[in-house]
């Protein structure tokens, strides 16, 4: 009994087919390992008693203590206030850095007027302008969305104007070659030439809104999970200290992935290099 070409031609494509799509469900699953093996590994370091684990709680308690947080409802208080300080400044923050970016990448006066400035700002660590804008704006909402605001604002502002500058100039000629108007030229050409780079600088400033977010709940704040890390630090308990830091860290890598997701059907066109050739 022989197969013939056919079916052997067909059974040759369908393996690597196969293969392709086992990697694409397997391959969200890597980011996985490391996270827990470096659980498990503390777990059993307690267990067999090489470690106390009272400064540095084995996840087993910490899971417990967010469990407990979730029964009583704090977890989803803290949670919400601070998504919401986020979101806000995270949302300011982009608005401004993409128009302040935008005008002094496309306009050569507007740079040299204000980037210097903008760049010795951006050098200011963020706890120095937290007494700044509790003198400004108390110790409530609007001093801590704009300090967010101001974290997010840079690495957008820097994303933005980078990549306009570094489109290729052979593009832009070839669009006035073509006599398109300004806007034409900014839809056709710059918008899509400035995207890749302005989608990184989107997850540059939410992490780093995520990052202050911390300096901003340190301002008298009553809620959120910052004020869970500074709480867990007065009263002396390290396991609500790691479950507010493992919270932000699954908060962080979610939005980060929301903001992937939102963005991936605008950088389809993209052809670029993929380590492993596994696509």
């Amino acid at each position: 009994m022989t197969l013939d070409t056919t079916t052997l031609n067909a059974a040759a494509q369908a393996a690597p087919a196969a293969t392709r799509t086992q990697w694409r469900v397997l391959k969200p699953l890597l980011g996985m390992l490391l996270p827990l093996g470096i659980a498990l590994a503390w777990e059993l370091a307690v267990y067999r008693g090489w470690s106390n684990g009272r400064l540095v709680p084995p996840p087993s308690r910490v899971l417990a203590t967010i469990m407990d947080l979730a029964r009583s409802g704090e977890l989803t208080r803290h949670v919400v206030t601070t998504l919401t300080r986020v979101g806000a400044g995270f949302g300011l923050g982009v608005v401004a850095g993409t128009m302040f970016g935008a005008i002094c990448g496309y306009w050569d006066v507007a740079r040299r007027l204000f980037d210097p400035t903008v760049q010795a700002l951006r050098a200011i660590p963020s706890i120095a302008w937290v007494p700044l804008f509790i003198l400004w704006l108390g110790i409530f909402e609007t001093s801590k969305i704009t300090l967010i605001a101001v974290g997010v604002f840079f690495p957008v502002y820097l994303g933005v104007m980078g990549a306009i500058l570094s489109v290729d100039r052979k593009i832009v000629e070839v669009g006035r070659t073509f006599r398109l108007s300004g806007a034409a030229m900014i839809r056709r050409i710059l918008l899509p030439a400035v995207l890749p780079a302005y989608v990184v600088s989107l997850r540059v400033g939410l992490g780093l809104g995520w990052m202050f977010v911390v300096a901003a709940e340190f301002m008298g704040a009553s809620e959120g999970l910052g004020y869970l890390l500074i709480d867990g630090q007065q009263l002396g308990k390290p396991a609500q200290i790691v479950a507010a830091i493992v919270i932000f860290a699954v908060l962080g890598k979610t939005t980060d992935w929301l903001i992937e997701l939102a963005t991936a059907p605008f950088l389809r066109w993209q052809d670029g290099f993929r380590a492993g050739g596994a696509a």
